[in-house]
């Protein structure tokens, strides 16, 4: 049975602390910042009214756009170390003999992606209409496993290369998550939550689906100015 920690916490408080942690570095999404903030032209009334890095190249272009990778990766890469951080510097787990090592070290990453995502897209600052997850979600498969990386990128750049579709591409990215993942780490805590994010990515996408569906999705160009259907 579980313990608590070495300091006194209870595990139930360090998840739920790790999870508002994540929830609050996801919803610094870079696309708002710099349209809102910097271009004082919010990117969310323009193209797809998506709060995400294809949209705001679409939209405005330029060096700025490398401040929205930048922003999203490093939110990503904050809360997976904070989560790990969290649950084994200065901290003596006391599990019983069933329990690993592995486990609590994968559960802190998948519980701190799941609620870093739902920070992305639901945003509370800034009215819960953020992104779709992919750049963060993308840097988060990288942080958690090279093979999770391979699986989701990999199938994603063919994807988006061959046929321009970068949400084709992105629905792949979610899809396969909680697939590679079980294969990766079948522990069923963590196929639960690998199939909630991966879930979550391709709902996002639910619009871009229908589109490539009917035929009418747009195709990723290096131009800018490019309006997409809502």
């Amino acid at each position: 049975m579980l313990s608590l920690f070495s300091n006194g916490i209870p595990l139930p408080l360090l998840i739920a602390i790790t999870a508002v942690i994540a929830y609050f570095c996801g919803c610094f999404n870079g696309a708002v910042i710099v349209s809102k903030y910097i271009l004082r032209d919010d990117v969310r009334n323009h193209g797809s009214g998506n709060a995400g890095l294809t949209n705001f190249y679409r939209t405005f272009g330029g060096f700025l756009t490398l401040v929205v990778i930048l922003t999203d990766v490093l939110k990503a890469v904050v809360a997976i170390l904070v989560a790990k951080y969290l649950f084994f510097t200065g901290y003596t787990i006391y599990l019983s003999a069933a329990a690993t090592t592995q486990f609590w070290s994968v559960f802190a990453e998948y519980w701190a992606a799941l609620f870093c995502l739902l920070g992305h897209m639901f945003p509370c600052m800034f009215h819960f209409k953020g992104g779709k997850g992919i750049l963060s979600g993308g840097t988060i498969a990288i942080m958690i496993d090279w093979r999770i990386a391979v699986v989701v990128w990999g199938g994603f750049l063919i994807l988006a290369i061959l046929t321009k579709y970068v949400s084709l591409g992105s629905v792949w990215a979610g899809a396969s998550f909680p697939f590679i993942s079980w294969y990766c780490y079948p522990y069923p805590v963590i196929v639960v939550l690998a199939f909630i994010v991966g879930g979550l990515v391709v709902w996002q996408h639910r619009a871009n689906i229908r589109r490539l569906i009917h035929g009418n999705e747009n195709k990723f160009s290096f131009h800018h100015k490019k309006e997409e259907t809502p």
